[in-house]
């Protein structure tokens, strides 16, 4: 009874953060989406605002050439008084004055435009910061959200007992692995054939269209085609990512060597793995976890380090299996705890979760260097 009546606040709980998690989500996403709209009304009338400026400053040079006319015109007046009407000397004044008066006035609006730009550039670039953080924001909240949902969605049918640490982690990873097998099954079956039924479906169209010479339409569709190919090497590229299946059917060894082959083809980097002992396989959560340690760590050298170099060594022996993964990229200074460093973290876990350890050697310009040390019994 009091099993289930905790079981039931642990689900209470985590619904409760999910609802306020997601609840704030929206909140940031409106925030950010009000400040983009008015950024871009702002965008506009600064725009507008900008060419009135630029209207009054030639109105106003204009006129102010125009005055200093007038000043001319009445100084020869004043100059020469007697030449010139009562009405003459009175309509010069007035015209001067009136000029001047224009003139203030046209500056004054201009000085008041250009405020008003000012004004807006500065507005412009808060709501552009507003707006990135809030991205910022909801992105990190996003990975929270997940986390969340898929992480914990099943935590009471795991937690039996705090001792079973290792399990209920072990679990995770397995539950992990069996939602990258089926994405990949059904984007192998769903995004994948449809692009290739698009490629084939273009050919079609191709030969059609040559028949009545319509040149620039084969031109497009050869644009087309070439843009299809590279969004179903892509999408085969996410699915191998998600779940390679030869690791289900070949093993460990030889899906490390397919997936650095794709790698090779895809970066320019050159990529060595050798392996240490019999090729034999493994139990299948050890060549699971094993295969992800191995894909974080390249994955983090080709992001991070831009090595020209990657070495790779799978030692097996008796009683343990060793990685080592080598680059001789930028390296990093392993005292500095970098934030959002989720990748080590999620290795460091993976290890743990196998009683396994493991060392990160790297040094500034220097490289990196990761080692992996896990207990396992070969038997014969």
């Amino acid at each position: 009874m009091t099993l289930k009546t905790g079981e039931k606040a642990i689900d209470y709980i985590i619904d409760e953060m999910v609802r306020v998690v997601k609840s704030s989500k929206n909140e940031i996403f409106n925030i950010s989406e009000h400040a983009r709209h008015e950024y871009d009304t702002l965008q506009i009338e600064l725009e507008e605002t900008k060419r009135l400026v630029l209207q009054y400053i030639n109105e106003g040079d204009s006129l102010e050439r125009k005055v200093r006319a007038s000043r001319k015109r009445l100084a020869e007046v004043s100059k020469e008084f007697e030449r010139y009407t009562e009405r003459d000397i009175h309509q010069v004044y007035e015209d001067t004055h009136n000029l001047q008066t224009e003139l203030i006035m046209l500056r004054e609006k201009e000085e008041n435009l250009r405020k008003k730009r000012d004004d807006i550039e500065r507005r412009l670039i808060s709501l552009y910061d507003t707006i990135n953080r809030a991205e910022g924001i909801t992105s990190k909240i996003s990975v929270i959200e997940n986390y969340l949902e898929e992480d914990f969605s099943q935590v009471n049918e795991l937690i039996e007992s705090a001792k079973e640490k290792q399990a209920f982690g072990l679990k995770i990873i397995e539950a992990q692995e069996e939602e990258r097998r089926r994405l990949s099954r059904e984007i192998h079956d769903g995004p994948a054939q449809m692009l290739a039924n698009i490629l084939l479906r273009s050919e079609i169209i191709e030969r059609s269209l040559n028949q009545e010479s319509v040149e620039a339409a084969v031109a497009e569709i050869h644009s087309v085609r070439k843009m299809i190919r590279t969004s179903l090497y892509e999408v085969r590229k996410i699915i191998y990512d998600l779940r390679p299946m030869a690791l289900d059917d070949l093993g460990l060894i030889p899906t490390i060597r397919k997936y650095i082959g794709n790698l090779i083809d895809y970066h320019d980097i050159e990529i060595d793995f050798v392996v240490i002992g019999e090729e034999k396989r493994l139990h299948h959560k050890y060549e699971v976890a094993l295969f992800r340690l191995m894909q974080e760590s390249v994955q983090n050298a080709i992001k991070h380090a831009d090595p020209k170099l990657i070495q790779i060594k799978l030692q097996i022996q008796r009683e343990n299996v060793v990685m080592i993964v080598k680059d001789n990229g930028k390296g990093f200074d392993v005292n500095i705890k970098k934030e959002d460093s989720f990748g080590l973290v999620g290795m460091k876990e993976r290890v743990d979760m196998l009683s396994g350890d493991i060392d990160i050697k790297s040094e500034l310009n220097a490289g990196t260097t990761i080692i992996i040390r896990v207990p396992y019994i070969i038997t014969d």
